[in-house]
């Protein structure tokens, strides 16, 4: 499992942060270490809650080809709930929920 964390923090550009504690961590970083966390048992599914709700725009755009990266990397799904138009547009698929009834778009 050491290993498997150890290569997924690689691909995310964190093989340098490997030692360091949360606080000593960016919130992009942060974010990251996070996607590695869903990533390590090899998940058919990963439910994201506002990924980037707490990103600068600069990180909130890297974490958006993140998604797109994985996906076509390791062909996983994500379902993504989320506010933010940007991320949205770059999905396969959107819903979008109104006044508590769920639209396709």
């Amino acid at each position: 499992m050491q290993t498997r964390a150890e290569e997924l923090l690689a691909y995310l550009g964190l093989s340098e942060r490997l030692t360091h504690k949360p606080a000593q961590l960016s919130g992009g970083e942060q974010q990251r270490v996070a996607v590695a966390r869903a990533l390590l048992n090899k998940p058919k599914i990963i439910l994201a809650d506002e990924p980037t709700g707490n990103l600068d725009s600069q990180n909130s755009e890297e974490m958006h080809l993140l998604f797109r990266q994985l996906r076509d990397d390791f062909n996983h799904t994500f379902l993504i709930a989320t506010h933010s138009k940007e991320l949205a547009s770059i999905c396969d698929r959107r819903l979008e929920m109104v006044d508590g009834h769920v639209l396709a778009s």
